[in-house]
Order: structure tokens, then sequence, then C-alpha cells
């Protein structure tokens, strides 16, 4: 289901300076831009600026009426300063350009970093003073939102207002001809499912504060934000066969018995670090144990509305299945999941189980149906869920709770 929405991975290049966006501009197109600006590009005068403008009225209404050198020279000073500022604040966003960098999925009460990657591609002049406005919000409404009633407009705005994240950033240091710069924003969202982030607006007071130009109207980027990890109480087994110890097998797993050496990623256990290894090769590596050979349990979800009535339930199942699938995935424990209406997936590596959580972003209600080939080929040890009260979740095996959230 990742393909269905564009990530974070390998975004286009946007602003002035883009590669798709620089062509060859006849005078008479510079000029009509300057004159008719595009959509959300804007140019406004400051505090600073109107007082300008109305101190150059003045002084040229009493240069008019006296009829003194001076005064209109004054008046030429103070109007060539307006326009030498635009002009300056024009060739200040020329070259441009910045996109994403490279993004995993989000998930739900996580902080995440939103890294921006800027450009000067002008090959002399330095840019100064931008600041970059963020926005992020969902994409569509989740499951529960739609089931709030919508009481009044001034209602429905502020909750969609509520949904909103934006923040600015500003650059502090020149950012030379050819140079770089990476900004940094950090985000946490609060709600499963698609996410949309965009640069809303590029600004700048360079150079001297008369004018403020911005520029708007950018594309968004799509990112998964999967379900939110919560607390369970693990009641026990309840007579699940976890399969014979002492025996070993190829796959990774928390056994004894060393398989191989792998690449740190965040998330690891820093008590599985290989030192030697790591100093040896110059980053981080794990030592990778075999796994005992273990039947392994099966997660199966059915996201039906008849048996979830209330969204808040439903929402609180996907955190439940998304945590509860890690923790089994960590301990080896977790053999594959079937949800709806989907064929019967393996968890074997880590992208499966990415794939899953991804799947759980993206989960919605669904009417009945029967899921019975879904489960084909598999044997026992089926994890399911239903519904505790009005807002709680258990996960039975073999018709007895094993877990409750």
């Amino acid at each position: 289901m990742r393909g269905e929405f564009k990530s974070i991975v390998g975004a286009e290049w946007q602003g002035p300076g883009a590669p798709r966006s620089r062509r060859a501009t006849r005078a008479s197109q510079l000029l009509w831009a300057l004159v008719f600006p595009l959509k959300r590009h804007q140019i406004a005068p400051t505090v600073l600026g109107v007082f300008l403008i109305a101190l150059a009225m003045g002084i040229g209404t009493a240069a008019y009426n006296t009829g003194s050198n001076i005064l209109f020279l004054t008046l030429a000073l103070l109007l060539a300063c307006l326009l030498l500022s635009g002009l300056l604040s024009w060739f200040n966003f020329r070259g441009i350009c910045w996109r994403f960098r490279r993004l995993g999925s989000w998930r739900v009460g996580h902080d995440t970093l939103v890294t921006l990657d800027v450009q000067n591609r002008k090959p002399w002049l330095s840019t100064y003073g931008l600041w970059f406005d963020f926005v992020t919000h969902p994409f569509g409404a989740s499951s529960a939102d739609e089931a709030k009633p919508v009481t009044s407009v001034r209602a429905l705005l502020a909750a969609s207002g509520q949904r909103i994240t934006r923040g600015r950033l500003f650059q502090r240091d020149r950012l030379s001809g050819g140079g770089n710069a990476i900004f940094q924003w950090g985000v946490q969202p609060q709600q499963r499912g698609v996410a949309l982030v965009a640069v809303s607006a590029v600004g700048s007071l360079y150079p001297f504060g008369f004018l403020k130009k911005s520029l708007g109207a950018f594309p968004s980027e799509h990112v998964l934000v999967w379900p939110a990890q919560i607390a369970y109480e693990w009641v026990g087994v309840a007579g699940g066969r976890v399969g014979s110890a002492g025996r070993r097998t190829v796959r990774a797993g928390a056994g004894d018995d060393l398989l191989a050496l792998r690449k740190y990623t965040p998330g690891d256990s820093h008590r599985l670090i290989h030192w030697k290894a790591s100093a040896r090769l110059g980053q981080l590596m794990l030592r990778q144990f075999s796994a005992e050979k273990q039947l392994g349990y099966v997660l199966k979800l059915e996201p039906f509305t008849s048996r979830w009535s209330h969204p808040q339930q439903f929402e609180r199942l996907c955190s439940f299945a998304a945590t509860l699938a890690e923790d089994l995935f960590a301990l080896g424990h977790l053999r594959g999941v079937a949800l709806a209406n989907f064929p019967y997936q393996e968890i074997r590596q880590l992208n499966e189980l990415e794939r899953f959580l991804d799947q759980l972003a993206l989960l919605k209600l669904s009417a009945d149906s029967v899921t019975t080939e879904a489960l084909l080929g598999v044997p026992e040890n089926i994890i399911t869920f239903a519904p505790a009260g009005t807002l709680g979740v258990n996960a039975s095996l073999n018709g007895q709770i094993i877990a409750t959230a």
C-alpha cells in the first residue's frame, strides 16, 4: 500500500531555482512577472516601508511647492531606496530551490524531524535573511473525525485548525553562491493515516526591511503515519504451542548462536552492538543471533463495522495490533498477519513488518465479509481481536484472552 501515495522519498526540487523552472526568460516576460507576479507571490511594504513612502510623499509635496533642488534630490534618493530594495529582494530569491530530504514513515505521538535541503544555484550572488513556513495536516478525515457531528461552520473551522501544525524557520547565516543549507523542523503527528507536509511560503525582508517579499503555492508531499504505540497487559500464552526449544534456525531471532552481523539502525538495542567489528569497519555493527524454532503467532484483524461500532475503539485496535506485532517480531514470535480480505502475509524481515504498519496506517472500517480464505495454510496460533467494553480491546488465542489494551 505504500505505493498508493507519494512519500517523501527523493522529492523534487521546488522554488525559483528548481531545474525544471530554469529556462530562458525574455526581458518582456521578466518585466511582466515583476508587474504581475505569480499566484501567492507578494511584495508588501512593512511598517518601516509605509513610513518611508509617507515621508517620500511629504517631501515630494514640499519639493513641488518650493521648487527646492535639495528636496527633489532627497525625494529621488528615497524612491531609489524603494526601487533598489525591490530589485535586491528579487535577486535574493533568484536561484533558490529546496526539497525534502528522504524520510521514513511517521508515528502518532512521536517527534519527527522534517529536513529541508536548500540550494543557492546563483554562481556569484549570496542569499540572506530567508524564512521558511512549514505546514502539515492529515490528508482527509479519520474514522473518528467522520463520526463527530458538525454543529456549525465555526466548529468545523476550529476542528480543522487543530489538525494543522505550522512552523517557521529562519536563515541565520549567509548562503553563498553555489552553497547548501539544511533546515530541520520538529513535528509530532496526532492522527493515523496519510499526512501532507509542505513549504507553505518562503519570505524575506532583505535588504533594508522596507518591503516584505514572499513566495507561495508550492506542492505538498505525502507521508504515511503509523498508529501510536500503546501500553497493554499480557496475560499469558493461554495454551498456545510455542514449539520445541533448543533447535535453531537460520532466521534471525533472540537465540544464543551468532548468525551474522548487520548495520545498526535506529531503534536497535545497544546491548547487541559488536564493538570490535564496529571499530574495525568504522560503523556500528550489531550481532544477529539465530532463533529457536517455534511456531510463532499470526495476527488476524477484521475491521468490520458490525464489530467495531465506536471509531475511537477502532483506532485503539490499530494501535494495539501495531504495538503487539512489533513486540512479537522483536522476540522472534511473529509468524505472519492476516488483514481483512488481504492474502496471508508472512513476516520474516523488517521491511515486511513495515509494510504491515503501512497497511494499518491506511486501514478503514468496512462492511462484513468472509475472510476464511485469507488464512488458508495457517494451522494454529491465530491471535484475534475483539472489543472490550466501549473503549478497550482484547487479544485472544484459542478462545482465551492473552492480552488486553
